[in-house]
């Protein structure tokens, strides 16, 4: 029986464009919001603040 595989994606500030997460990616999300990008307001370490950080390119 074969598994699939989780989809993950890594987040990027947006401020100080540095790559600090990686999070899941549900499929739910993806087929509601049509293959957008994910964004989420996370805290970043190099800015010591929350900033939205979005999806970037693997």
């Amino acid at each position: 029986m074969a598994t699939k595989r989780k989809s993950y994606a890594k987040l990027q500030c947006t401020v100080c464009k540095a790559v600090n997460y990686s999070a899941h990616k549900s499929k739910m999300v993806k087929k509601k919001e049509g293959e957008g990008k994910l964004a989420l307001k996370k805290f970043c370490k190099r800015c010591r603040k929350h900033t939205p950080h979005k999806e970037t390119k693997k």
